[in-house]
């Protein structure tokens, strides 16, 4: 893919992962949560130009920059999200505030880099960006999908008795 069609598809990645967080929803254990994050890096590790040919190792490094900037935003903007179980069971989530500041400090290092590689001379390809998003949307995921497991009642659990957790039922008279 050209260039211009990795930039809008992550733009547009970018766009559609942000406004669906900050709406409610449901967190399925049955979810495929990884597929997304992996047709990503699929597509970016086809790109012939993730390192530049120049510059391999000035161009590795900061494509590992990079992963590690998006696996910490992703690790980060997990735990800022809001999780609760609705009285039904269902597991839900939200992004709060802490999430953007999440976001805009994780675009603000990747501008860095970014500027970084310009400056040294490196040619920085869209692929290295998608694998990063990738890597973010992947640990995100695993571990908003680790955090409901948590907070999610087991399927058919029952109290043992005198558990404090549980308000007891009311005694029908006889």
């Amino acid at each position: 893919m050209s260039g211009l069609v990795n930039a809008l598809m992550i733009v547009g990645v970018v766009v559609l992962v942000i406004v669906r967080q900050f709406r409610a929803q449901q967190i399925g254990a049955g979810r495929r949560w990884w597929l997304v994050p992996l047709i990503l890096g699929v597509v970016a590790l086809r790109e012939p130009g993730i390192l530049d040919a120049h510059h391999r190792t000035a161009s590795a490094v900061l494509l590992g920059a990079e992963l590690l900037i998006g696996l910490a935003t992703g690790a980060g903007w997990a735990w800022t999200t809001r999780i609760w179980t609705r009285p039904d069971g269902s597991v839900w989530s939200r992004s709060t505030k802490a999430s953007v500041t999440v976001w805009i400090i994780g675009i603000a290092l990747r501008v860095g880099l970014y500027a970084l590689g310009a400056a040294v001379g490196v040619h920085q390809d869209s692929a290295a960006l998608l694998v990063a998003l990738a890597a973010t949307l992947l640990v995100r995921s695993g571990i908003l999908m680790w955090r409901a497991q948590a907070v999610a009642p087991a399927a058919g659990s029952t109290a043992a008795y005198g558990d404090p957790t549980v308000r007891s039922a009311r005694k029908e008279r006889v």
